[in-house]
């Protein structure tokens, strides 16, 4: 048994692949206990953010469980493996583990050192607990993970200037459109990332805001927060045609801005008109972006962004890297403890069995004391079997951290036990 990550990212694929793999945030849970079910799958998290669609599982065999992960994807999505094998990666073992808290630290982000990413990766895996998709590693390995994250955070400055999504397409709307000031906003969603960038252009000088929804009663709050109006999505064409810019992020599963639509908005007008979505699967079709008089923005546009950033904050970097590798040897030290976890948990059984049976033999003659006074003698009993235990326990979880397998066979030899791998291990033990 062991932790496998299979996933798509902005490293290997681009929106248009990622958008088709995407899971919406309320059904992650769902998705996970779903993933879980498949022949081969013990344990399963699903990780969908805009820039990554990740599994992390626990599998018998890597290749398998790749299949496993790619056919799930594929039959949950409606897609062929054959269209989405190019752009994925497996990560095996510690491999998987490192990648994790890579992630979760905000190194893999496309705006390195983001901060929204580490709640993404808590939320994904409190979604994934709640359907009872997860067991003892995936519970293990993400608290590790969460816990790497918010180090990194405290002891560097990878966090300093680093630039949100929202941020980084403020930022070059504002190279695009040579300035900021007064323009008109048009925001269409209301959710956490279209609020963040819409107040990041407000602070950058925008005037007029524009909050359009579905649910009007849904829009009428952001607009509130924003200063501005809140419209209904049937009003959407009108008020297109009087935005210099419009923010898109829906958790709709197509587009919902068509050609059509556009083309009619941007008629006759002089100024050009910006849209930013930066929502993936995307909101906005790609055939928007060869309309004339309009200039459209999707996530990966903001890769140039991105490099700058991490050029100028290597040495933080570095030096979350160096966090990233501490919490990773941390995390396969108590993997290999679990090797020992059934010896020492027969161990225990054995041990407490033979105090028990002795103290039973014993009571007659014991009749004589108090209550309270017995229970001090079986009290002393249990505290002589626990320090008679903690010396070969220490040293058994020692052996086990070294990987020195022969050294635990001949122990188990040595004690007479014949016990399978850590599956048959209570987690208690485990978790000690």
């Amino acid at each position: 048994m062991n932790i496998l990550c299979v996933g798509t990212s902005h490293r290997t694929a681009p929106v248009e692949i990622r958008e088709r793999v995407a899971f919406l945030e309320s059904r992650l849970g769902t998705a996970s206990a779903l993933l879980r079910a498949r022949e081969g799958l013990h344990e399963a998290v699903i990780l969908s953010t805009c820039n990554r669609t990740e599994a992390y599982v626990v599998a018998e065999d890597p290749s398998a469980g790749t299949r496993a992960v790619l056919e799930f994807w594929c039959d949950y999505h409606g897609l062929a493996p054959r269209e989405m094998e190019p752009y994925v990666y497996a990560l095996w073992g510690l491999e998987a583990v490192r990648h994790l808290f890579r992630v979760a630290a905000g190194l893999d982000s496309m705006m390195v050192g983001e901060a929204q990413i580490l709640g993404q990766v808590r939320e994904a895996f409190g979604a994934a607990r709640g359907s009872h998709a997860t067991g003892p590693l995936l519970d293990a390995l993400f608290r590790h993970a969460i816990a790497a994250g918010r180090r990194v955070r405290q002891r560097t400055g990878i966090e300093r200037g680093s630039l949100s999504i929202p941020e980084a397409a403020v930022e070059l709307a504002r190279q695009l459109l040579g300035g900021l000031a007064g323009r008109r906003v048009l925001v269409l969603g209301a959710g956490e990332m279209a609020e963040l960038t819409v107040r990041h252009l407000v602070e950058a000088g925008c005037g007029a805001v524009v909050v359009c929804n579905r649910t009007l009663e849904h829009a009428r709050p952001l607009a509130e927060r924003l200063g501005g109006v809140a419209v209904r999505f049937d009003e959407l064409g009108a008020h297109l045609a009087r935005a210099d810019i419009l923010v898109t992020s829906t958790a709709a599963p197509h587009p919902v801005v068509e050609p059509e639509l556009v083309a009619q908005a941007v008629q006759g007008r002089q100024e050009p008109l910006l849209i930013v979505d930066i929502a993936v699967p995307r909101d906005v079709h790609p055939a928007v972006g060869r309309l004339p008089g309009v200039r459209l923005l999707n996530v990966d546009d903001l890769q140039a962004i991105s490099e700058a950033g991490r050029r100028a904050r290597q040495a933080e970097i570095a030096q979350a890297e160096g966090i990233v590798a501490e919490e990773t040897e941390r995390f396969s030290a108590w993997l290999h403890s679990l090797k020992v976890v059934p010896l020492i948990t027969a161990l225990r059984a054995r041990a407490e069995a033979v105090a028990e049976e002795e103290w039973r033999r014993a009571l007659p003659r014991l009749r004589g004391l108090t209550e309270e006074e017995q229970e001090a003698v079986r009290a002393l009993v249990q505290s002589v079997v626990n320090r008679l235990l903690h010396a070969p326990i220490v040293r058994l979880k020692e052996i086990a951290r070294r990987e020195d397998s022969v050294y635990v066979e001949a122990a188990r030899t040595l004690l007479g036990f014949e016990v399978d791998g850590p599956r048959a291990a209570g987690k208690s033990e485990a978790g000690r």
